[in-house]
């Protein structure tokens, strides 16, 4: 596989076109505004597509990494979308944070062009994405999945097969509503710290070497530490749009999810705040002032 195609080159698209290029591969570019896409391929050497179904039509396969489940449905359907550029052969990888069914819902249509759909969402950060050491969750056929495989090792240093298309949605929604419960935890004990008269920085270095560092906890140290001087790597807003999907994913499912909708409400009560693009760890910022 020589090339792949970008669909969305923000933060994490972009991280990701880095790692691949550093792997070798070729890369064709597509975003809706187009100069981000044009700044990040005159930094690789890669092609610029103006249209998705233009991005797609030589790749053998093509990542699609977009906001919220609307903007996969756009990048797909409209006109010069994706489906209008498919050919025979084409694996892609949708790798937004959207709900299950919204692969399953693009299934029949891909496949009816010759080609082959995977859900295969990713958890990490942007510093992890442009090191290649995401993990991937990734829902559809195996033989699917491994026709991928290059492309995806050069993305994570582990990827999950969870099962049917749809099933790595599923994963990664359940993944993001434990993050969430992470950084609320820390936005507390952080501020309860510092309102006790420690030190920011000390108490934090303390979370990152304690029974509580998991890597969420450690990338984020720079955040929390220095809100102001660090920039946003995962905005309220989309936290948000997350939250309200695992929500809808456990009233469908029956399940009960208390903690998340407490996360739900501090989110958007910080986002009111701050800023719906302030990062995540902004929480803090709002409990403190």
């Amino acid at each position: 596989m020589s090339d792949v195609a970008i669909l969305g080159t923000g933060r994490m698209g972009s991280a990701m076109a880095r790692s691949l290029t550093r792997h070798g591969f070729g890369l064709t570019l597509h975003n809706r505004t187009g100069g981000k896409a044009a700044d990040l391929a005159t930094e690789l050497g890669a092609r610029v597509a103006a249209t998705a179904a233009d991005a797609v039509a030589e790749a053998p396969v093509a990542i699609s990494m977009v906001a919220d489940e609307a903007a996969v449905v756009a990048l797909y359907r409209e006109p010069g979308g994706v489906l209008d550029g498919l050919r025979s052969g084409t694996t892609l990888l949708d790798m937004s944070t959207v709900p299950p069914h919204v692969a399953r819902g693009l299934e029949a249509d891909v496949r009816a062009r010759g080609a082959t759909i995977l859900d295969a969402p990713v958890s990490g950060s942007v510093t992890l994405a442009e090191a290649g050491t995401l993990t991937v969750m990734a829902g559809g056929e195996a033989a699917d999945l491994e026709r991928a495989r290059p492309v995806l090792d050069a993305l994570a240093s582990t990827v999950f097969h969870m099962g049917p298309l749809g099933s790595g949605a599923t994963m990664k929604l359940a993944v993001n509503a434990i993050i969430f419960g992470l950084n609320q935890s820390l936005a507390e004990s952080l501020v309860l710290a510092e309102r006790a008269g420690v030190d920011r920085v000390r108490a934090y270095e303390v979370f990152a070497a304690s029974a509580i560092a998991a890597p969420f906890t450690k990338y984020k140290q720079a955040a929390f530490v220095d809100p102001e001087g660090t920039p946003t790597a995962f905005s309220l807003g989309l936290a948000a749009k997350d939250l309200e999907l695992i929500l809808e994913l456990a009233r469908q499912t029956g399940a009960r999810m208390a903690q998340a909708e407490t996360n739900l409400a501090s989110i958007r009560a910080a986002a009111s705040v701050v800023s719906v693009d302030a990062d995540l760890s902004a929480v803090a910022r709002a409990l403190r002032d």
